[in-house]
């Protein structure tokens, strides 16, 4: 049954038909954010049922925004990519995540996944300012339950693995703080630099990758326009300079 529209010819009602549906504009952000595999699309969004977004990208395709095309060995692996119609969504979602970072409600702490902020966290790194080519990186959350406590980023030449268990290498740098300061960092709401002063954010390991955190900390592309925030009172552990 095809789903009742607007009834109107104004084109924000056309648009709205599209884009206002539940998890499209979420879909889209990580479609422009590089995401082009059904996988990585529910890792990001880990709350969309497959059958919902299936229906999404099907919607899509039907609107032109994405393709689907085939790659890699034996054209196995499906992809979903961007038509020039799909690119020109980039300023209104971008809108959206300033308008958001302004004025919506303060973030709910049952909003906050470690596995999504390790998953957007990992393609925000600042490569111009890392200092290293190679190195491993373990972030700590003691506030959450232990099997999600934990993620490494393995980062090689321009490249970072994100891993929920151990790699099995040695680890350059520590991470430990709260999974709401961390949050409140990566969304611009405080300063990396703030937060390890403070004693909120306590770094162990590399002088090197200590020294620079503040400049390759991952950031939100929409951190610019956060409101600033007070950070949650420090945790219990030793910051190093």
């Amino acid at each position: 049954m095809a789903r009742a529209g607007y009834g109107q010819f104004c084109p924000v009602a056309r648009t709205a038909e599209l884009l206002a549906e539940r998890w499209m504009p979420v879909v889209i952000r990580e479609l422009l954010a590089g995401s082009c595999h059904f996988a990585d699309l529910r890792r990001a969004i880990p709350l969309i049922s497959p059958a919902t977004l299936s229906q999404r990208l099907h919607e899509l395709m039907d609107a032109g925004v994405i393709e689907r095309t085939r790659a890699g060995a034996q054209l196995q692996r499906v992809e979903y990519r961007l038509t020039d119609a799909g690119r020109e969504l980039q300023p209104i979602i971008r809108e959206f995540g300033i308008w958001g970072q302004r004025w919506a409600r303060d973030v709910r702490p049952g909003e906050i996944d470690p596995e999504v902020l390790a998953w957007v966290m990992h393609r925000r790194l600042d490569f111009t300012k890392f200092p290293v080519d190679r190195a491993v990186i373990l972030f700590e959350f003691p506030d959450v339950a232990i099997r999600r406590r934990c993620f490494w980023f393995v980062i090689k030449q321009g490249q970072v693995d994100v891993c929920l268990k151990s790699p099995g290498y040695e680890v350059d740098l520590t991470l430990t703080t709260s999974i709401r300061t961390m949050t409140m960092v990566y969304l611009g709401q405080v300063a990396p630099e703030v937060a390890t002063r403070s004693g909120a954010i306590g770094l162990t390991g590399s002088h090197v990758l200590v020294r620079s955190f503040a400049a390759w900390c991952p950031r939100s592309a929409f951190a610019a326009a956060a409101r600033p925030a007070v950070l949650p009172a420090p945790m219990h552990h030793s910051a190093h300079p």
